[in-house]
């Protein structure tokens, strides 16, 4: 499985806007793809890429740390690049 951990770009976190942003992107893979938050508790499920709803439920702000993982390695940097961009300027 691919993964990588990048810093959450967007000035507002990962809130409506920018977590639909990455869902739509998400669901042109079919591979699972997930985030976790790095810091998260050993409770927390991490959110499905390709629900917006799931990723605003992990409550990432600016600057906090997640994870992107998949086993496309594709996926990962595409999603992995969109979580580093401030999708509030686009």
């Amino acid at each position: 499985m691919a993964s990588t951990t990048v810093t959450v770009g967007s000035t507002v976190g990962l809130h409506a806007r920018p977590a639909t942003v990455i869902a739509e992107a998400a669901a042109n893979y079919d591979d699972e793809i997930l985030i976790a938050l790095v810091d998260a508790d050993e409770d927390d499920e991490p959110a499905d890429a390709t629900s917006s709803l799931m990723i605003m439920a992990l409550g990432a702000e600016h600057g906090d740390q997640v994870t992107v993982s998949s086993d496309n390695a594709d996926a990962v940097t595409e999603i992995a690049g969109l979580v580093e961009k401030n999708l509030d300027e686009e």
